[in-house]
């Protein structure tokens, strides 16, 4: 099978992060060919060491890589034509798309939510102009979606680094970043600006619990690397997506943000505080409670989320964070979390659902 993935450069690192995985695991699991068509090459490289920023077309992991420039490179569509995220590929292609004797399957691979819509909206056809008709193909956490990105043996890699502190140890080193010490937490830190990180550094420091907080580059930047209190911040390098995997594997507690990140510390298994995306009309208050109310963790643990994003309780956000924090809330988040994980692992993964309805769909169109 034959596939071109296009991804728009929005949100920095959410849209490509989930469309290079998702090239990479059709590519690797599925057997596809796959073309993943990128506007913004320089951030894709930083995701990715190897990438050029500049060519106009290379080959990595086993992908097809296409910098979407205007006009578009005149390719021909392959078998499956994948839009992340309402890109809308080129007109041009389009029209390719309509001029092929057995036409593609269009898929748009909608951004993911939780809310109780998505499973009746799930892979419905929409017709198009030229007698196309596209998919929509939404992620979720139901049986009724189309699940969530995970790889082959991911779970078992993470099972194997967070039962081995030596392999935990060596590679916090090779990551270039400090080991906890005895009875210090390792948390990390990944959010949009209007994140309150301020208060969160302030409330780390003087909290019960020694704290190793480590930051990627670009993210509150005015927490300078260095202790205070009970506090340490590391200023983490630029990580790779398997690098970043390990590092939220490594961790006791993970704030992310967006939906790649998002994705992957619901895998880690550990407590995790999400900020979401900011949408037009408090939009995504409503998606961030929609997953609240799946996700079975402590009723402080929950709080914490919307005070986070400075929804309810936002100026409560010191005391909900040290509540949450406290053993008697912290350890039942913990084993909350890693349940939470499993559950979402018996349902079969995005990539292997996406393969199977596109396969399915191909041949009724034989």
């Amino acid at each position: 099978m034959r596939a071109d993935i296009f991804c728009r450069v929005i949100d920095n690192y959410g849209d490509i992060g989930v469309c290079w995985r998702l090239a990479r695991q059709l590519a690797r699991e599925h057997g596809w060919r796959v073309r993943l068509w990128v506007d913004d090459l320089p951030v894709m490289a930083r995701l990715a060491p190897g990438i050029d920023p500049k060519a106009a077309a290379q080959r990595a992991d086993g992908v097809d890589i296409v910098h979407w420039t205007r006009p578009a490179p005149p390719l021909e569509p392959g078998d499956v034509v994948i839009e992340a995220f309402a890109c809308d590929p080129p007109a041009e292609f389009v029209q390719r798309m309509q001029d092929q004797v057995r036409p593609p399957v269009w898929v748009n691979l909608e951004y993911l939510s939780a809310e109780a819509w998505v499973e009746n909206c799930h892979a419905l056809p929409s017709p198009q102009p030229g007698g196309l008709r596209k998919y929509f193909f939404f992620p979720g956490f139901t049986p009724a979606t189309g699940g969530l990105l995970r790889e082959r043996g991911l779970l078992a890699e993470r099972d194997a680094l967070q039962a081995d502190p030596a392999a935990r140890a060596a590679f916090l080193r090779d990551a270039g970043l400090p080991e906890p010490r005895d009875g210090e937490r390792l948390a990390t830190l990944f959010c949009y600006p209007d994140a309150p990180a301020s208060t969160l550094a302030d409330v780390l420091a003087d909290g019960d619990t020694p704290t190793l907080l480590a930051i990627p580059p670009g993210v509150a930047p005015y927490l300078a690397a260095g202790a205070r209190g009970r506090l340490r911040i590391a200023r983490a390098p630029f990580l790779p997506q398997a690098g970043y995997d390990r590092l939220l594997w490594s961790a006791d507690l993970n704030f992310v943000r967006g939906e790649d990140s998002f994705i992957r510390a619901q895998w880690a298994g550990r407590p995790m505080v999400w900020h979401i995306y900011p949408q037009a009309e408090a939009a995504h208050v409503d998606k961030l409670h929609a997953w609240l109310r799946r996700y079975p963790v402590p009723a402080a643990a929950s709080a914490l989320q919307t005070a986070w994003n400075g929804d309810a309780g936002a100026a409560r956000f010191p005391q909900l964070l040290a509540e949450a924090l406290s053993p008697a809330v912290f350890e039942p988040w913990r084993k909350a979390a890693h349940a939470w994980s499993d559950t979402l692992a018996t349902q079969p993964d995005l990539a292997t659902q996406l393969a199977g309805f596109c396969t399915a769909r191909q041949e009724n169109h034989a």
